[in-house]
């Protein structure tokens, strides 16, 4: 079930803010959707990376000859062999400290478990698989570095030579430590988020092969296409040498966002001149694919007698994994989201960042958002309690308000409907279930957050587009956005046909080629919508004033007396139909086409003590509740019902921000209660999706949609990003039902029955 909550004041729009089926719908419904691993060249060859066994390790020999003797191989390469094996790293690290490169083959040292040593090539996967056991590596393990904060302590084995901490965020807002000497009410809390797995459909894979021009084409999942660069740097190439084609993928949530089989399937086709493919299995996938960051969070706040927030002294630790990655950019937006969506003048946060020998952490929904939400909702709580009052009345006492500065400086630009997400949750939740027999308790949780969308400020961000008409009155968007299933291109069709008045059957969108379609960077940070639709807005805006024109001096009509509407130009004497309107264009010397870039605000850097007017384009705020059941005796959590509110500015097309909405609920809430990778000594022992408990649908409750639309976000027709916030709140309003139902809280992720078990026993309501 949807509700749409509107602003009082909002646009007339007919195509725009309508549920219209997505371009993609009907043949994914078919199962006849081509992902990139459907994808085959005559003559292809087969791929396969030998992976380290060990977490830490020296290398001290490498030898192929057995495995070249197998029939079907064709080569096997070593680090030795790549042109340029050292990837850069691009992430925010200590100012003056080199971050340490990633290596597309280890050389000389292993970091992880699953780190790739040797890429084999061979004509078929069983020739493949034979000649991958027999690629001989010599290790000498090495000390293992496991956890992160024994990770930073002095005397710890390094991960990298420059030391083990990564990164450091901080923030001092105020006068903490005086506001903690007077405040009437402290509460403190330690939370712990565990590490998950992206979990999608879609494994990674790919296909390559080199064109009649000497370019190497990829087709293959990715949510940036624009790691063409990186890729050509990798063969020694130039840029122009690489093109990355990305088809509809089956999933993302991050874990697409650095390169996966990339790298390898150009080298393999430079090597040999032929197609290669290359798919990871999934025991590859959850063994060696990075991962969400664990993090540990340490909270003291303090309060008024009556609730109202006056400080926060926060402690976060991250693992990082053995790799930068995109770990401080996490950690940045992790220190950013410490606080949560409520006003507090005195806030003082430090975050670090330290290297393991466990699987990399990246990119994940949520990005930094996430973790967090479970520490300061804890809090909130226990304010509340601490104080007597409600704990709704609490939140929305506290909540943001437009012109509020979060701790890092930004002040909030655009309306803050935290407390009609919280009255629409708490209105539609319904009545208290009874529990199923006298051993099952019920509890109601709520959980609020706030999550940015778009990327940081600094980081220059721009998406490009291209609208055109064809002879016929076709309309024609070329746009280099990878959709990752969130109905990407859908969006922008319906932008391009509410701009020129013609139904969306008519538009047409071309995506995801990073030599067909003007770059519009990667599908990450909730930044799509926002960039990319105001790109598409700008040039359909463009081309409705030169078909105007070109209408106008065909026809000798004043310009202001006609409108695009009815699959053409609207004259004060009728409808001229755009293919006539094209005709008339082309005879006059008008363009046809019009081309934009849209250009994020930018600013400074900020330094690693965050205060800045400028970080992130905008927020998105939510509030969920959720009933769930607990068994006494077992410790397992069912739950019962879930409500989500969102205030999504304007919803460019209700159905898809549903889907999304649902979708997150559903992947929080298997972070909340099964999801975890377990390691042993920095070994990953999760290898299949029966050692990952993915939620099924029976699993899910029924989950209720509210939509609100505000109508100032910063995207196209004042729309917010929506793809990350809504995983946010769903872990915290699942501890907060078991909260309510047993008297305990949990503060460690996932929240398995033996943990809620010892909840049963603090809480003394078995």
């Amino acid at each position: 079930m949807t509700e749409t909550v509107p602003s009082r004041a909002r646009e007339t729009t007919r195509v725009v803010n309508t549920e219209v089926k997505r371009q993609d719908s009907r043949e994914k419904l078919l199962g006849k959707t081509r992902y990139a691993g459907d994808f085959d060249v005559a003559g292809q060859l087969y791929a396969r990376l030998v992976r380290s066994p060990l977490p830490s390790a020296r290398i001290v020999a490498k030898d192929a000859t057995a495995a070249l003797e197998v029939p079907g191989v064709v080569t096997v390469l070593f680090g030795e062999d790549v042109p340029n094996n050292e990837i850069p790293t691009n992430t925010a690290g200590i100012k003056g400290r080199p971050l340490p490169p990633s290596w597309v083959l280890a050389t000389e040292r292993v970091r992880y478990h699953g780190e790739p040593v040797a890429l084999v090539v061979a004509e078929n996967t069983r020739a493949l698989a034979a000649a991958e056991a027999l690629v001989e590596i010599e290790y000498d393990a090495l000390p293992v570095v496991s956890d992160p904060e024994s990770a930073l302590e002095s005397g710890s084995a390094r991960v990298h030579e420059g030391g083990n901490l990564l990164s450091e965020w901080n923030i001092d807002r105020g006068d903490v430590d005086k506001v903690f000497a007077e405040a009437p009410i402290v509460v403190e809390g330690r939370y712990e988020a565990q590490v998950v797995d992206h979990a999608y459909l879609e494994p990674e894979t790919g296909i390559g092969w080199l064109d009649d021009e000497g370019v190497i084409n990829i087709k293959v999942s990715t949510q940036e296409i624009e790691h063409y660069r990186r890729i050509a740097h990798v063969v020694g190439l130039p840029d122009s040498k690489v093109r990355v084609q990305a088809p509809y993928l089956g999933g993302g949530f991050g874990g697409k966002e650095d390169m996966t089989v990339e790298p390898y399937i150009a080298l393999a086709v430079q090597r040999t001149g032929r197609p290669v493919k290359m798919t990871w299995s999934r025991q590859e996938s959850l063994t060696a694919r990075a991962k969400r960051h664990p993090v540990r969070m340490s909270y003291r706040t303090a309060a008024t007698e009556d609730g109202q927030l006056l400080a926060h002294d926060i402690d976060i630790v991250s693992d990082a994994g053995a790799y930068p990655l995109l770990s401080g950019f996490v950690l940045l937006y992790i220190t950013l989201n410490a606080a949560g969506p409520y006003r507090c003048d005195n806030v003082r946060v430090r975050s670090r960042a330290a290297y393991t020998n466990n699987t990399p952490g990246s990119a994940f929904r949520g990005f930094g958002g996430m973790q967090p939400v479970l520490g300061y909702e804890a809090q909130i709580d226990k304010v509340a309690d601490a104080a007597g009052r409600d704990r709704v009345e609490v939140r929305k006492r506290n909540a943001f308000k437009t012109g509020d500065r979060i701790p890092a400086g930004q002040p909030i630009e655009t309306a803050v409907w935290l407390p009609q997400c919280i009255d629409a949750v708490m209105e539609a939740i319904g009545p208290r279930p009874e529990p199923s027999s006298p051993e099952h308790r019920v509890g109601l949780g709520l959980a609020c957050n706030v999550q940015p969308y778009g990327r940081v400020a600094w980081m220059n961000d721009s998406a490009s587009a291209w609208v055109g008409c064809e002879r016929d009155g076709g309309v024609v968007v070329r746009c280099g956005v990878p959709d990752v299933g969130g109905g990407q291109v859908s969006s922008l069709a319906q932008i391009a046909a509410e701009v020129l008045g013609v139904p969306i059957e008519n538009v047409t969108v071309h995506f995801g080629d990073s030599a067909r379609t003007p770059l519009a960077g990667r599908t990450t940070a909730t930044r799509q919508l926002y960039m990319s639709g105001n790109a598409v807005l700008s040039a359909a805006r463009e081309l409705r004033a030169q078909l105007v024109a070109g209408v106008a001096k065909a026809t000798g009509c004043a310009e202001h007396d006609l409108t695009l509407a009815e699959g053409g130009v609207l004259t004060p004497e009728g409808v001229v139909p755009l293919a006539e309107v094209v005709a008339m264009c082309l005879a006059n010397g008008v363009a046809i086409n019009a081309m934009k870039t849209y250009f994020a605000p930018t600013a400074k850097p900020v330094t690693q003590l965050i205060d800045s007017e400028r970080i992130v384009p905008d927020f998105t705020f939510g509030a969920h509740a959720a009933y769930i059941e607990v068994d006494t005796r077992t410790g397992e959590v069912r739950p019962l019902r879930y409500v989500a509110a969102h205030d999504v500015g304007r919803a460019i097309n209700p159905l898809s921000v549903r889907g999304q909405i649902e979708g997150a609920v559903v992947q929080g809430l298997g972070y909340a209660l099964s999801e975890r990778i377990v390691y042993d000594e920095a070994v990953n022992l999760t290898g299949a999706f029966y050692q990952y408990a993915i939620p099924t649908a029976a699993d899910c409750p029924e989950i209720e949609v509210k939509v609100l639309e505000s109508g100032e976000g910063v995207g196209p027709f004042n729309a917010r990003g929506i793809g990350e916030p809504p995983i946010g709140p769903c872990a915290a309003t699942i501890a907060s039902a078991v909260e309510d139902a047993v008297g305990a809280r949990p503060t460690t992720l996932p929240m398995l029955a033996e943990r809620v078990l010892k909840c049963v026993d603090e809480g003394g309501r078995a």
